[in-house]
């Protein structure tokens, strides 16, 4: 479990795939993901597999939205239940793209 991310140079892009329960354990690795790699454009995270997100997780997904450059850059999010219930509940789909995952 954990976290699994890859940088498409090609599409200027950086994929964060969270598996398992996204919480406070998981801060370093998910910022760990994303800093430091110049000229991203669009990040994706995918929270397809995350059995569990907390209010932790959510700030994590704010301050990549900051470190994104806020409305500038395209944050998505991918989401099946239970984090997309957690998502839609704290408003996060006035913040990011999010988009549910039918097949979970």
């Amino acid at each position: 479990m954990g976290i699994s991310s890859y940088h498409d140079e090609a599409a200027r892009k950086i994929v964060i795939k969270v598996r398992g329960r996204f919480d406070f354990q998981l801060h370093r690795e998910f910022r760990a993901a994303y800093e430091g790699i110049m000229g991203a454009k669009r990040y994706v995270v995918d929270l397809r597999q995350a059995t569990f997100v907390d209010s932790t997780a959510l700030g994590m997904l704010l301050l990549l939205r900051d470190h994104a450059g806020g409305d500038r850059l395209a944050v998505s999010i991918t989401a099946g239940s239970p984090a997309l219930n957690t998502l839609k509940l704290a408003g996060f789909e006035a913040l990011f793209s999010v988009l549910a995952d039918d097949a979970s």
